[in-house]
């Protein structure tokens, strides 16, 4: 679970986005920190139970910076207004597919998995891995427990091509899947779930039920 002061602390940066703000308010982002990492250790800890790729990782390897890169965005804020965490072999920033934790006061917090944002010819392998093993990578999505968690892969706007991709045919069995160009899951998490001692097992929950969908993903890119 997250201290609420975490949430706090969140929620007044996100209100006051300037430097001058955060370094009165350091001290308390220091706090927010320390409550993060331990999460994440916790994350750590229990998913290399079932996931030894990540058992030689360490908090370091897992949390994202806490400030903005502005060079090339039109907005300047300097900090995020979220904490969050790639759980990944090689670290958050390897092209694998992984587990992510994002924590953002207002309903914004979600645990998530999967490939996103990934290479053409990153895609290409997954699209081609789904085709060459539709059965079994229909049967991950129909699994009972993945499909009660998080009904399917995400199908938000922008996810998906409008036609099917050059070599596959409208009638293939998985073009709904072979047209996305992300493969990625999500499950919302409350502000009052972030606080709950419940959280963790929620978390871990969510991890071990998308492991066959991330290795499925990871042994279309790594061939």
């Amino acid at each position: 679970m997250l201290n609420p002061k975490t949430l706090q602390f969140l929620t007044k940066l996100k209100k006051n986005n300037s430097r001058e703000w955060f370094n009165l308010h350091r001290a308390d982002y220091e706090a927010a920190k320390e409550n993060f990492i331990e999460l994440v250790n916790q994350i750590l800890a229990n998913t290399s139970q079932f996931d030894q790729e990540l058992s030689l990782l360490t908090y370091k390897d897992c949390i994202f910076r806490i400030n903005r890169d502005v060079r090339f965005s039109k907005n300047k804020d300097p900090y995020k207004n979220n904490m969050a965490a790639y759980f990944v072999k090689g670290g958050k920033k390897s092209w694998l597919a992984g587990y992510y934790f994002h924590c953002e006061p207002g309903g914004k917090s979600f645990i998530g998995g999967g490939l996103y944002g990934g290479e053409p010819d990153q895609i290409k392998k997954v699209r081609q891995e789904i085709d060459y093993n539709w059965e079994e990578f229909k049967g991950i999505l129909e699994n009972k427990t993945f499909k009660k968690i998080f009904e399917d892969l995400s199908r938000e706007e922008g996810m998906s091509l409008i036609r099917e991709p050059k070599g596959y045919e409208k009638d293939n069995p998985a073009i709904d899947y072979i047209k996305l160009k992300n493969f990625i899951v999500s499950v919302p998490v409350s502000d009052e779930e972030l606080t709950d001692k419940k959280l963790i097992k929620k978390i871990i929950t969510c991890f071990a039920t998308m492991q066959p969908l991330l290795q499925f993903l990871n042994r279309a890119i790594e061939d």
